[in-house]
């Protein structure tokens, strides 16, 4: 399994909602996309600027191919990283 965190920082606060309906919207794509076993956004009740992308891929291929995929591509690219400062984190699951 390959799994990511990512976090978001949108830079205007008029574009909160904006980048928080086109995460809601990229969901259900992601989840219907090859080797994706999770994919949640959650959004900051601390600091209504700060996102947090929680994904698990089959495999870091897979997580690649997303990237080239409708979710990406026709939300993620034009309507959330003009938006936002990204931070990715692939990660370790402890505990398990």
């Amino acid at each position: 399994m390959f799994p990511l965190i990512v976090t978001l920082e949108v830079s205007a606060a008029e574009d909160i909602a904006q980048v928080a309906a086109a995460l809601a919207r990229m969901r259900p794509l992601c989840l219907a996309e090859p080797g994706c076993l999770l994919w949640e956004a959650y959004h900051s009740e601390a600091d209504p600027r700060q996102f947090v992308l929680v994904e698990h891929w089959e495999s870091r291929a897979h997580w690649e191919a997303h990237g080239k995929l409708d979710a990406i591509q026709t939300i993620y690219l034009p309507e959330v990283m003009p938006r936002a400062k990204r931070a990715g984190h692939p990660s370790i699951r402890l505990g398990v």
